[in-house]
């Protein structure tokens, strides 16, 4: 056992044998359990609130059929904007005010960032944060934070690798948001490329959440040569660079990060046409691909979105993606039986033994471990052709 897996498993023990009660748990009673969230509702991420919305219309079903062990789930759902201060400001609400048991999907690299260590210090779960930053895998200093998605570092890894295989004499040029996340793909690109092929990255473009469109960023990453282009930008952003980017002219193979292929919320408003042959990693099944119509999985999620969301909605996988984390929940709480510690609940999130999700890939299931909580870490590659996105290739273990 090396340092880090020792003082990974004494901070683990340390939580997970430290003996508590359910009545004991703020937002913990007899009829209810009280969890907390902040969403980007407005602002540059508002695409993402779709998520949220799901995630509450589920609970609603769940309660309407009688909660979790006889327990209704009251998710309150805040608005941060995509803006940290707000964040910051909304979870000391949900903790001090609202006195939730823990924090759940809480979206975005540095709004979950801007409150780690605050939900640490106060050992307040930060559970299934909606985001794959590394930084949120970090179990030895962070113990009571983890991530829901693919670590951002691992997706960029698979990128790399298809670029070395399929195009290894290619000039590549990145654009990404300037924090966090968009720093993530980055190192997980230039890991894979390493010193021999450092020389392919032509030209890196940044962009704020701040700024109205990327369209000069585009326009000076094309300039460069290129003739792979990737994309690691969240929906407004992407949509934009991917309308751009075609606009242009520009014949470069063009990679775009997973956060941003719902053919609803970034497709549509770039272009269907103007997206064909994009290339992403999937974990989750398109919900516009004919293959999944008759998959029982897709018929639930179906279901359940014409009765309780839209028909639309259907076809948007962020909202498919607030479906899965809000089954996935459900599960991890009825684990918990009655003890619903804020420690057992954490402990029950990050021992999931192989969970079987009705949206994701076959063969993709939820994992996690005390020495990391990354739950999901299998991929696979897929290209769009218009209308939706066509798997290619193997399931890729991240």
């Amino acid at each position: 056992m090396n340092r880090r897996e020792f003082m990974t498993s004494a901070a683990a023990m340390a939580i997970f044998s430290t003996p508590a009660r359910a009545e004991d748990t703020p937002g913990i009673s007899a009829s209810e359990i009280k969890i907390g969230q902040t969403m980007p509702y407005s602002g540059p991420a508002s695409a993402y609130g779709v998520i949220g919305r799901t995630e509450l219309a589920y609970f609603k079903m769940i309660n309407e059929q009688g909660g979790v062990n006889g327990r209704k789930i009251n998710l309150i759902s805040l608005d941060d904007g995509y803006s940290p201060p707000k964040t910051i400001e909304q979870a000391r609400r949900l903790v001090e005010q609202e006195q939730v048991a823990f924090l759940w999907q809480c979206l975005g690299t540095p709004s979950c960032l801007a409150i780690r260590q605050y939900c640490n210090e106060r050992k307040v779960p930060q559970l299934m944060c909606s985001t794959g930053s590394s930084a949120l895998d970090d179990p030895e200093h962070f113990p009571w934070t983890s991530p829901a998605n693919p670590i951002y570092q691992n997706e960029a890894r698979i990128y790399a690798r298809y670029i070395l295989k399929e195009f290894p004499n290619a000039k590549i040029a990145v654009l990404s948001q300037n924090d966090g996340f968009g720093k993530d793909y980055l190192k997980g690109l230039k890991d894979v490329l390493g010193a021999e092929h450092a020389g392919m990255i032509v030209k890196e473009a940044t962009y704020e959440t701040s700024e109205p469109t990327v369209d000069s960023q585009v326009v000076t990453l094309q300039g460069s040569g290129a003739d792979v282009f990737i994309i690691a930008a969240t929906p407004k952003f992407a949509a934009q660079a991917i309308r751009k980017s075609y606009d242009l002219g520009w014949s470069a193979t063009r990679i775009v990060s997973n956060v941003s292929i719902s053919v609803t919320a970034v497709l549509k408003p770039a272009g269907l046409d103007k997206s064909k042959d994009l290339v992403a990693a999937q974990w989750g099944k398109d919900p516009s691909d004919p293959r999944w119509k008759d998959d029982p999985g897709m018929k639930e999620w179906g279901a359940f979105a014409d009765k309780n969301l839209t028909h639309a909605a259907f076809f948007d996988q962020n909202a498919q993606y607030g479906y899965g984390n809000a089954v996935a929940l459900i599960e991890i709480l009825k684990s918990c039986g009655d003890d619903l510690s804020r420690a057992n609940i954490l402990k029950q999130t990050t021992h999931l033994s192989g969970l079987e999700l009705p949206t994701l890939l076959p063969g993709v299931l939820l994992k996690t471990k005390p020495g990391s909580y990354s739950a999901i870490r299998q991929m696979q590659l897929s290209k769009f052709d218009g209308a939706s996105w066509q798997l290619f290739g193997e399931l890729i273990e991240a």
